[in-house]
């Protein structure tokens, strides 16, 4: 068994640490973690570096690892940011939460090119592609934890993916490290646990290299996953692709024509494509007959996560979703909007106004505007047109899709209605040509 050094260790990635701004280490206490900073001490500039300790507040023990960490620090005079955080159990669980509350806060931490070391062996690697493998993951999942990848405004990287835990040990031994343990991870109640506890050991008796083949499926599983990405970018582009209002849509009958295996391809990579959730077999089979077999009058939508799928006539739509807005507060108390600063509406959406000549508003009439949601019975003539109509039937002759109509901005002069979102002015209140004028531009970054 090769011994672990810096140097080794290292190697691969000296120039990008030396060029660094910033360089971050995620510091547990733990084994993993306790070695890549002790690694790291011996070869970058102690003042270089800034550990990163978590603290969850999982463990009744919680609270000593972080004296631990802080002592370990103290010891070798390494920078070290502590941060307590609230974990809050999601539908994926109490391991998923504590995970995306410990990246949120390496995500604030990290500067523009700055890199953030975490202390993930071959181990974790094996058991994280055997915990994927139960629930059934693709060819993305199967890939595993890259070695490096984006996250925030700088970059993770793990130098210790291709080494073994005992090599970790063997070094913690030699150089007389302590660490802290997780009483935690001896609870086989915890899936990840079982596997590590009980069938990982009878794995590595039967098969003693079983991290090079699970290493080996990964690479594969890796290829796969780029050239079926691949595939679902080039088949994208054939199918009428739109930039929409909070998302974007495609075509449905040049989606008809696509393969089965091809649409499900698709499906399952274009959420990814726009960084939105990962959606599963049964998202996509739902979609599959709930939105591209709907009647074209309806209106079907199906969730995912942080984006939905949904389907307006002949356009598949998938759209971002944002919780940090109450969307369905469709009803917006009325604003004095002051054309010359954007303004933000209580759903989340917002209001900017661009000077033009002879395309829009009037601008001697529009400097201020009162801006409300429908409440129903309004009515309004379009320039152009010759009679006036409900704002219910032109929202539908406008190609408006139904999610928005409720939300549409009203903008109103002196009561009168005088235009609606930056679908169309109303008559009497359009500029002429080569006369200034205001557009309205009605902005939304998700639902």
């Amino acid at each position: 068994m090769q011994l672990l050094r810096s140097d080794i260790v290292f190697g691969p990635i000296m120039d990008e640490l030396e060029k660094a701004p910033q360089i971050l280490v995620g510091f547990s206490g733990g084994l993993d973690s306790t070695v890549l900073l002790e690694l790291l001490a011996e070869t970058i500039p102690i003042e270089s570096l800034c550990a990163v300790h978590i603290n969850h507040g999982l463990s009744p023990n919680a609270n000593t690892w972080q004296v631990h960490v802080e002592d370990f620090c103290n010891s070798r005079n390494i920078a070290l940011h502590c941060e307590t955080v609230e974990v809050i159990a999601s539908g994926k669980g109490l391991e998923d939460a504590a995970r995306q509350s410990r990246y949120g806060v390496f995500e604030s931490l990290l500067k523009q090119d700055g890199i953030l070391l975490l202390g993930h062996h071959s181990d974790d690697q094996a058991e994280t592609l055997l915990y994927r493998l139960m629930r059934g993951s693709g060819a993305k999942g199967m890939s595993g934890m890259p070695a490096s990848r984006k996250v925030g405004q700088g970059r993770l990287i793990r130098p210790l993916l291709n080494w073994p835990k005992s090599s970790l040990i063997t070094y913690a031994h030699n150089k007389k490290l302590e660490w802290v343990e997780d009483e935690s991870n001896d609870v086989d109640a915890f899936e990840r646990n079982y596997l590590r506890n009980q069938l990982i050991p009878v794995l590595a008796y039967q098969w003693p290299d079983y991290r090079q083949r699970l290493r080996a499926v990964a690479e594969l599983s890796a290829e796969s996953h780029e050239l079926a990405e691949a595939i679902a970018i080039e088949t994208i582009a054939t199918l009428q692709p739109v930039e929409e209002r909070a998302g974007w849509s495609l075509s449905v009958p040049l989606f008809n024509n696509l393969t089965p295996l091809k649409q499900k391809n698709l499906l399952r990579y274009w959420p990814q494509l726009k960084g939105l959730d990962c959606p599963g077999a049964k998202v996509i089979n739902e979609v599959l007959v709930a939105l591209i077999h709907a009647r074209q009058d309806s209106v079907p939508m199906v969730s995912l996560g942080n984006g939905q799928y949904r389907r307006f006539r002949n356009r598949l739509y998938l759209l971002k979703v944002s919780k940090e807005v109450d969307s369905s507060a469709s009803q917006q108390k009325e604003v004095i909007w002051n054309i010359d600063n954007p303004v933000s509406l209580s759903d989340g959406t917002h209001l900017s106004a661009e000077k033009t000549v002879g395309d829009g508003l009037r601008a001697e009439l529009a400097a201020t505007l009162n801006v409300v949601t429908r409440k129903g019975g309004e009515r309004c003539k379009p320039a152009g047109r010759e009679h006036s109509n409900s704002l219910k039937k032109l929202l539908q002759e406008f190609n408006v899709e139904p999610w928005w109509r409720d939300r549409a901005p009203l903008f109103f002069i002196d009561q009168q209605l005088v235009a609606v979102g930056n679908f169309w002015v109303c008559d009497g209140w359009q500029a002429k040509p080569g006369e200034k004028s205001i557009k309205i531009h009605w902005h939304a970054n998700s639902l």
